[in-house]
Formats: C-alpha cells, sequence, structure tokens
C-alpha cells in the first residue's frame, strides 16, 4: 500500500547519475558526501540506480577530510534522537560534513534533514538585516533601530495596557541557555504569557506522564528500546518523523525476535515494518487501552505485586476498565476483539514491553487523559523502571524537551517549581534580586502567580472581548522569536488576531508564515522582522528526548547581520531598563551573554529536576569522548579519567553539585540500581497520604508512599518522603552537612530552617547527604492511577468536538464549558452546536495531520533548503480511493478541501491511496505560503521566500483544547473533499 516512486528519469537526475559515474574509480562515500554537502537530492537520486552501477565500498580515511580544516560538533535541529553532525570547517566557512560515527545515538547515520543541514547557514534566503514593513512594503533597518524602535513599542503598550499585554513567544529551536534566558525575560518584564512549541506538541505529555509518576519525560531512551520483547507504537510515526531513531527499533526488533506492534488510524512507514498492524479511528486512544486493559484484567496478566508496592489508585481504575468490553470497543474504536486480546497478551505478558507515542496521542481535546491512560497501561503490566519497558514518548523538535525543562511556559518558573510564592523567592536568590523588585513588575501577586495564556489561543487573546481574558488588557503585541504561526491551529481567526496586534516583532533565520499571514491579514505597518542566527551558528547546550544533555560548538559565525539568540534577549532587556539585574551573574562581551556561564546559572537553580550536575565542562567532555560510551547501555567505563562511569549526556537527573559526579540517569524510576548508578524511585509529588470516602459515608487514609519497595542499596528500606533539613535531624543524618552547607540553609530560611527541602537547598548538601545514604532526594512514592487534580482523574473517553460519530456525543461527551488559562474554553458548546447543526453531514471525513520525513514543523526552514524542496515539492491530502470514486478525485489532481468552520478551504493535490482508511484523510502540517488558494509568495521579503509553497493544514483545523494544557486538536477534526 506504500507509494514508491516510479523509475522515472529526469534530465536533473540524469546529469547527477552521469557525473558521478563517469570519474575515475568512481567516487567513495566520504567524497560524494562532502562534495554534495551531503545533498538529499542527489542521495535521493543514487536511491533509483540500477543495481548493476553499485560497487563494493571501501573504507576511506578517518579524520580531517582537507588539510588544515577544523572539526567541529554540534546537534542537528530537526528532531529530538539527538544526531550528532560533525563539521569540517576551513577559513571560517563550513565545507564538509559527517554524521559522527562516534555519537552513540546516530552512530553514522542522518536522515535527509540532517544531511542537508549544512544549507541552513548557507542558504541564500535566509534574512540578511533587520526589517520592518512601512506602508506595506518591507524596509531595511538597523539593529539599533529596530531594537529602539520595538523596546519603545513594548513599554508604550505596558504604559497603556500593562505588562500581561505583551506576548512573548520563544523557541523549540533555541539552546538550553537562549530558552532559559527567553523565560527570564518574560519574568523581569512582569509575565507568564511565554510559551514555546511544546504547547502544541507534548505539553499534553509533561503533564499526563508528571501527573502520574513525577517527571513529565521520556523514561527510557532510543537505545534502550533495544531491550524490548514487546514494542507497542501508538500515536507515532517515527520512520518519518525520527527516522534514525528507527535502527534502535528495527536492530531490537531483529535482535530480541520483539514484538513489533504499530496502532494507528494510518498504515504508516512505521506500519510498514509490523508484526501486528492495527487500524483505529481517530480520536479513540483511551478505548483502545482501556481495550486492551479489559483484556488483562478478565486474563489476570496484570503485575500484582508492582502494583500493591508501587502503585495507587488500582481498584479506581478498575472500575473504569469494567466499561469497556470487547463490543464496545469495536463499536467506538472500529478494532475487532480477538485483535485487541492478541496485542494486550503480547504486551502483558512478552516483556519487557515498551509503549511508543508522539504527537499521534496528544494532540487532542483528551490530550492529558490519553497520555494517562498510556501510563496506566504501563503500571498495570509493571512495565516501568526497568530495561526494554517504559514510556519512550518521541519529542519533535531538537530542545522541546529542554526547553520546557527550563521554564518556557505558561505555567511555571524554571525546572517545573511553578509559579507560587516560594518558587518566585527561589529564582530571585538563584538571580540574586529582590523578591518584591519581580513581584513589582507584575500587575498584581495574584497574576504573578495565576498561569498564562497558551499559545494555541494568542489570537483569541487579541481579539475577544476585553472582559473575556483574565488580564489587565487583551494582548497587544507579539515578540516572537522562533516559531511558525502556521504551527497553530484555526489560521482564518489568526488573521484576524494579525491585523488586530498594535506590534509584532519575528526574530527568525527566515520570515516565516508570520510575516506572509500578516500581510495578507491587511497589515501595511508595525511589524519588525529580526535575524536570527542558526543553532550551528550558536554554541550551547540542548537534551534529546532521552533527557541526554549534549553540548553543541559554534560550527561558523552568524552570517549576514544575523546575531545569536542570547545576543537578541540581551539587547531587549538592556533597551527594557533590567540589562544589568538580569545578567547579574552572567558574563556578557560584545553583547553577547556566555553560554557557559548561563548554563552554571541553570546548574546553582535546578535541584528539583536534577539539571544541577550537568556543568559544561563535562558535557564538553562527553562530546570530546563520544566513542567511550556503549552503544546499549550509554555508560563509559568507570576507569576512564574524563567521564568514567557516566551515561551519555549525563540524563537528567543529575543529581548534585557537578563535583558530586552523580553519572545521569539512564531509566528512571529503575530499584534495580543504586541512585548513585542512576536507580531512582516514583516522585511523591502530591502528598504522602490522601483521605478517602468509603461507600458507607466514612473515610479513611490511605498512604502514598511506596510500600516495601525501595532502590538498590537505599538507607530507607519503605516508601518515604521527600527529604528536608527537618528529615535529616530525624534521621541523624543532619550531622554530615558541612558548616558551609548549614550557612546556606539557615540564609534560605531564617525562621525555620527546618522545612528547606532538597529542591530549595542552594548548597546542595540535603541532596548529597541523601545520596550518600543510597536515597533519592525528591523521596520513595506510589505513581498514581488516580491523578486526583486533574479534570478527569481516572481518564474517560470523550468524542472529538468534531466527530462523525455524533451517536455517540451523548454517552461520551467533552467537558462542560469553563473558564481555563484566563480564557473560556467553549468546547461543550461548540460540539453541541455542530451536532444540532448536521456538521458532520456537510463535512464527512475525519481529517488527520503529520509529520514527513522531508519536512520539520511549520517548513519555513526546511522548505527553504534546496536538497529537501527536491524531494516534496507539492502540498497534498491522502484520501482512500473508495471516498475518491464517490468524488470524482484523482491520483495527482489537484482538490478543494473545505473545514467545519470560517467557511475554510484549500488547494492542494490529491493522492489516493490505502494508507487511510475509507472515511478519514491525511494532510502533513509542514506547508505554508498559500491561504485560501491564493499564493503568498509576493508577501515575503525579496529574496526569502522558501522554494515550496504551500497550503497549511491549520487553515482547515478547528476548534478544541485539552483543558489542562490549552492543547490543541489538529489530529481529529472533519472536512470535506471535492476536485478542483
Amino acid at each position: 500500500m506504500l507509494i514508491k516512486r516510479t523509475h522515472q528519469h529526469s534530465p536533473r537526475h540524469g546529469s547527477v547519475v552521469e557525473s558521478l559515474a563517469g570519474q575515475a574509480g568512481g567516487l567513495d562515500r566520504r567524497s560524494f558526501l562532502r562534495k554534495s554537502g551531503l545533498a538529499g537530492g542527489a542521495l535521493a537520486a543514487l536511491g533509483a540506480l540500477p543495481v548493476g552501477s553499485v560497487r563494493k565500498a571501501e573504507a576511506a580515511m578517518a579524520g580531517p577530510l582537507t588539510a588544515g580544516a577544523t572539526i567541529r560538533k554540534n546537534i542537528c535541529t530537526h528532531c529530538a534522537v539527538g544526531c550528532t553532525v560533525t563539521a569540517e570547517v576551513l577559513n571560517g566557512v563550513w565545507i564538509g560534513q559527517e554524521p559522527s560515527w562516534d555519537s552513540p545515538i546516530n552512530r553514522g547515520s542522518h536522515c535527509a534533514k540532517g544531511a542537508s543541514v549544512r544549507e541552513l547557514v548557507h542558504s541564500e534566503r535566509r534574512l540578511r538585516y533587520p526589517m520592518k514593513l512601512v506602508n506595506g512594503q518591507w524596509t531595511r533597518v538597523s539593529w539599533d533601530s529596530a531594537i529602539n524602535e520595538i523596546g519603545d513599542k513594548l513599554q508604550a503598550v505596558r504604559e497603556k495596557s500593562g505588562p500581561d499585554s505583551v506576548y512573548w513567544l520563544g523557541s523549540a529551536k533555541m539552546t538550553n541557555e537562549g530558552a532559559y534566558l527567553f523565560r527570564k525575560l518574560g519574568a523581569f518584564w512582569g509575565t507568564n504569557n511565554t510559551d514555546h512549541q511544546a504547547r502544541i506538541c507534548h505539553s499534553t505529555t509533561v503533564t499526563g506522564v508528571a501527573n502520574t509518576w513525577g517527571y513529565g519525560a521520556m523514561t527510557n531512551s532510543y537505545n534502550d528500546i533495544r531491550n524490548a520483547k514487546t514494542q507497542v507504537i501508538l500515536g507515532g510515526n517515527p520512520a518519518e518523523a525520527h527516522p534514525v531513531s528507527l535502527q534502535h527499533l528495527l536492530e531490537g526488533k531483529e535482535l530480541q525476535k520483539a514484538n513489533f506492534i504499530v496502532i494507528d488510524p494510518r498504515l504508516t512507514r512505521t506500519a510498514a515494518h509490523a508484526t501486528e498492524y492495527v487500524r483505529m479511528r481517530p480520536g479513540t486512544d483511551i478505548p483502545v487501552l482501556y481495550g486492551m486493559m479489559w483484556h488483562i484484567l478478565q486474563n489476570g496478566w496484570e503485575d500484582k505485586e508492582f502494583i500493591r508496592q508501587r502503585v495507587y489508585g488500582f481498584d479506581d481504575i478498575k472500575k473504569e476498565v469494567e466499561k469497556w468490553p470487547p463490543e464496545e470497543v469495536e463499536r467506538v474504536t472500529g478494532i475487532p476483539g480477538e485483535q485487541l486480546k492478541r496485542v494486550a497478551k503480547m504486551f502483558a505478558t512478552e516483556k519487557p514491553a515498551t509503549l511508543i507515542w508522539a504527537m499521534g496521542q496528544t494532540q487532542k481535546t483528551v490530550g492529558t487523559a490519553n497520555v494517562r491512560a498510556s501510563c496506566i497501561a504501563l503500571l498495570m503490566t509493571g512495565n516501568v523502571g526497568k530495561a526494554g519497558a517504559g514510556a519512550n514518548i518521541f519529542r519533535g523538535h531538537d530542545n522541546v524537551q529542554g526547553a520546557t525543562d527550563v521554564g518556557l511556559d505558561i505555567v511555571t518558573l524554571p525546572f517545573y517549581y511553578g509559579l507560587a510564592e516560594g518558587a518566585w523567592k527561589h529564582w530571585s536568590r538563584v538571580w540574586e534580586v529582590d523578591y518584591d523588585f519581580l513581584k513589582s513588575r507584575f500587575d498584581s501577586k495574584q497574576i504573578m502567580e495565576t498561569p498564562g495564556i497558551p499559545l494555541t489561543r494568542w489570537f483569541e487573546a487579541v481579539t475577544l472581548p476585553k472582559d473575556q481574558v483574565a488580564q489587565k488588557d487583551n494582548v497587544k503585541a507579539v515578540f516572537v522569536q522562533g516559531h511558525a504561526s502556521n504551527s497553530i491551529t484555526r489560521i482564518p481567526e489568526s488573521l484576524k488576531g494579525l491585523k488586530a496586534l498594535e506590534l509584532l516583532v519575528i526574530a527568525d533565520p527566515h520570515p516565516t508564515t508570520w510575516a506572509s499571514l500578516s500581510v495578507e491579514a491587511g497589515r501595511k505597518d508595525g511589524v519588525y522582522i529580526l535575524p536570527v542566527a542558526t543553532q550551528f551558528e550558536c554554541k550551547g547546550s540542548r537534551v534529546a528526548s532521552n533527557r541526554s544533555l549534549q553540548w553543541g560548538e559554534q560550527i561558523v559565525k552568524p552570517i549576514f547581520e544575523s546575531k545569536d539568540d542570547l545576543e537578541v534577549i540581551y539587547l531587549m532587556a538592556k533597551k527594557l531598563g533590567f540589562g544589568d539585574q538580569m545578567f547579574k551573574k552572567i558574563k556578557v562581551e560584545n553583547n553577547l551573554p556566555e553560554a557557559e556561564d548561563v548554563l552554571r546559572e541553570m546548574n546553582r537553580g535546578s535541584w528539583s529536576t536534577g539539571y544541577c550536575g550537568q556543568s559544561p565542562e563535562r558535557l564538553k567532555a562527553h562530546m570530546k569522548n563520544q566513542a567511550k560510551f556503549d552503544m546499549l547501555s550509554m555508560r563509559a567505563p568507570k576507569d576512564d579519567p574524563e567521564v568514567g562511569g557516566d551515561y551519555y549526556g549525563l540524563p537528567w537527573p543529575c543529581w548534585g553539585s557537578p563535583e558530586v559526579k552523580h553519572p545521569g540517569t539512564p531509566l528512571l524510576y529503575n530499584t534495580n540500581l543504586n541512585v548513585m548508578d542512576g536507580g531512582g524511585t516514583f516522585r511523591p509529588r502530591f502528598g504522602i497520604e490522601r483521605e478517602e470516602k468509603l461507600p458507607d459515608g466514612t473515610t479513611r487514609k490511605v498512604s502514598l508512599l511506596a510500600d516495601g519497595s525501595y532502590s538498590l542499596g537505599s538507607g530507607i528500606q519503605d516508601g518515604y518522603p521527600e527529604f528536608t533539613l527537618a528529615s535529616l535531624k530525624k534521621l541523624g543524618w543532619d550531622t554530615e552537612l558541612t558548616e558551609a552547607e548549614m550557612a546556606v540553609i539557615n540564609k534560605i530560611n531564617p525562621a525555620n530552617p527546618d522545612t528547606v527541602s532538597w529542591a530549595l537547598d542552594l548548597s546542595g548538601g540535603i541532596q548529597r547527604v541523601a545520596l550518600a545514604h543510597g536515597c533519592v532526594p525528591y523521596g520513595n512514592g506510589k505513581a498514581r492511577m488516580n491523578a486526583f487534580g486533574l479534570p478527569d482523574p481516572i481518564p474517560v473517553h470523550r468524542e472529538p468536538i468534531y466527530t462523525p460519530r455524533v451517536d455517540l456525543v451523548a454517552k461520551y461527551p467533552t467537558l462542560p464549558d469553563a473558564k481555563q488559562f484566563r480564557m473560556p474554553n467553549i468546547g461543550f458548546s461548540v460540539q453541541k452546536a455542530a451536532v444540532e447543526k448536521g456538521i458532520a453531514k456537510q463535512f464527512p471525513l475525519i481529517l488527520s495531520s503529520g509529520r514527513l520525513v522531508e519536512y520539520e514543523g511549520g517548513g519555513e526552514e526546511t522548505r527553504t533548503n534546496p536538497w529537501l524542496a527536491e524531494l516534496q515539492q507539492d502540498m497534498f491530502i491522502e484520501i482512500n480511493p473508495a471516498d475518491a470514486a464517490e468524488r470524482g478525485v484523482k491520483d495527482g489532481g489537484w482538490v478543494w478541501v473545505t473545514g467545519a468552520e470560517n467557511n475554510s478551504r484549500a488547494k492542494m493535490k490529491a493522492l489516493v491511496t490505502e494508507r487511510v482508511g475509507k472515511g478519514v484523510a491525511w494532510m502533513p502540517f509542514h506547508f505554508g505560503g498559500w491561504f485560501a488558494g491564493k499564493d503568498l509568495r509576493g508577501n515575503y521579503p525579496k529574496g526569502t521566500d522558501p522554494i515550496v509553497l504551500g497550503e497549511s493544514a491549520n487553515t482547515i483545523t478547528t476548534y478544541g483544547y485539552d483543558p489542562a494544557t490549552g492543547m490543541q486538536e489538529p489530529k481529529v477534526t472533519l472536512c470535506q473533499i471535492a476536485a478542483a
């Protein structure tokens, strides 16, 4: 069913093949890759060569390819696998590239995007200098003029409408240091309206997973999946979204003779490798998972001892699972009961088993509940906290995990400290600024401790009546640094927001669709574009999906007039009047903050998440010594003088100060190892006991601490709460604190130092002592099947806002309307109106969206790359042959796609394929530069338009937001398709 290119020979491809074949002795691999700049198009051409043209490979010489060249390492910017890019630099020019054979992650591999990253730096379509829109024309301005004018306009908006009227939209493309400073900039400006791409990809993962067992991140690693006996992929397509990860999945499949199960509405390229493919109706993840759990409980396949010792709320989940017998699951999902029973048995009995997901689960109004159900399935079968098991969550952008960790978020300060007064006081101590100064920057203490507005709804914060936005005034200005606008749903509505803004600032290597759509919205002025460098022109750390930190060297200096993210942030802070305070502990030279100093400041404050041990020096040593790390365990030999005993990238939590030499934590919650070898427990974040009501009206208190389970070598051989000075005293361990450590603890809370915890102790002493006794600083609790405090403490299936199954809405409605994140969420009213108006009859096709191997994110960067643009030149929609026949749609023909809101429509090509089932259509989400059939190429500054343009999938997507996070719902809506 998968489409294969036919053997067509264009003159362009033929010339490439002929030029290579005509060289004496052929061309070895290294020379070819170097000469092509790892050209995706040329690689594709080679793939079409007849077998007879392929000759035996010859080993190439190791080391620099050119005399006098320097080798520098950085990290690919196109997904979160964390592939190392080895660059060859001569006279300040990036002249060659290798996919880093020594990296234990990519092991000499690149996908098409990684293979072509050199073009990101060399691109002639990059922004060259700052520009502003004047009377509808893009006009060049100097950096000084741009910063001064932007700063003056921001101050004017602040004076009139308050600090919350400026929306700061950052990026998962930033380094940790850049994302951290951007969040810090928001704090010093006086707002929590600071967000980035995690909101629209894995905010529901972070919330769902953290509310289950402590931390919102992948529990294991790509490499560790090699240990799994059963791999279940539900809501992911790594073959296209994370191609290099697939080497670990497929080699593990072969070596372990593992089950490789793909559950997806679409027969993806990943599903082509499956030992079992299960087609489901989009938007029914929870019934699928409960259907599996029904069979597990019916057959006694659950891990009873694991549940007894380490899980809370099992009886509550059993009651919900009982509602999902095979007949109801098949009615809702379309999956036959016997097939799901077969999958359930493999998952529960052929262990270790891992559950892998990406945005297929997360991008829904029930995204948090979907993730929670996945975690519950893992807990029920004991598939957490061990090799080959766990929640393997594949993140999209290269630093979306890191940017989330460092607090570029509307709900927390850096490292998940939250927004309560204690969190602000902690960071005021780290930053060495007065808490009252930070408080004075906000409109009120209450708003200082209130989550901001999700980026998914920035335009409604502009256009809704003022009394519906719970802050001083509507959003009046947006400062966006590294985020695509076409990644956000409901583009027709966003155009209204773009038009109404008083100021829009776009800081990016490319103008992006913010620029083209702002012109389309009718703007003539009030828009600035600032050229920002790619991460290959900067240095700093980034975090792969597996929580490993990697340090990227600056390969070349920023081209044209581009500036490092850190410099742009510093210039804005200086202009806005708080540069000296914000950079008090950070070295700044020629307006550029020192990335290493920023990381050291993060180390000083990040005790809660264990970012405290990854100093710049340790990270650089890892990059230098990549070849020493074992591919499977990702650990270096203990006797190595530089990286001895470390796990690659020091995956967080890496406890204690760098001097403690914690090796990092490769597998979260693994009680089979000592904490100083990377072991851990579930984190008791939600108290140590809970009062439950019984059927007779009485109550009982139930412990939330582990029962008889503890990590290897633990000095406390049972569950225990988080460590504080008081708990050290109770254990008699406080005498091990040094005089200097006690002085810091007493300074944090002079009135009551006993309350100072492992997360607030800036000396690190409490952590150090706990570790010395084999204990995890945050305690040893139970994971929660019942996540009390969430909108649905027990996950509940709720039909998508726009569902074709209107017969199911009465039984499985979305949640009632409510005010969330300062704004009304009227999903219930929208769903009700859709049913009453018969929207499903007018728009009978389910529309989903996803990723292509050639492009990434909003696509402006990758569609500007000629090697990638050659591979995928047209926006398209996949439609089943039966649906196409009913509509007279031809394969490759132009069609109009219309959506359920705003009279939205988009023109694109049809791909008629059985990849999608009848009644389902699918689009890639990387395209932009067209709107409603209109080519917007002329809206870009001259020479900066992407090579490939196309309609955005989010022109058609519709209303729908997860109540716990504000996540949008681009994975399930309704549409109609007609031949153009």
